[in-house]
């Protein structure tokens, strides 16, 4: 649970900086995410489950913490996230292969360490 706790907090404390340092960026993002990351014609949880395949394809640790929490918050199964995860290793190869483990360890700290909020 240390590296996933570590991550959420330090991830916290990292934007609460920026947000006094590049507000705009921030403003934009968050409303970008806000207007997409809805229910629409795919649900919020289909659209975790995408974002957290991107994560894995593109090899970003912070994307695949983020979300598989967010996946997990929109009533993922375990199974739902390890499967979309798995499409990530099908479209991008070894180097989505090697991020897995990240993903398991950040569901059993999440699923089973406790209920960390970012």
């Amino acid at each position: 649970m240390d590296k996933t706790r570590e991550f959420f907090a330090k991830f916290k404390t990292d934007i609460d900086k920026l947000k006094t340092e590049i507000p705009d960026t921030l403003q934009g993002f968050g409303g970008l995410f806000q207007k997409v990351m809805k229910d629409g014609a795919l649900t919020v949880k289909e659209k975790e489950l995408i974002a957290l395949s991107i994560g894995v394809a593109i090899h970003c640790p912070p994307c695949i913490r983020s979300h598989v929490q967010k996946c997990l918050e929109h009533g993922a199964t375990r199974q739902q996230i390890l499967e979309a995860a798995s499409v990530a290793v099908v479209m991008a190869g070894g180097p989505a292969y090697v991020h897995l483990p990240m993903v398991l360890e950040t569901l059993d700290d999440l699923q089973n360490g406790g209920s960390d909020k970012k």
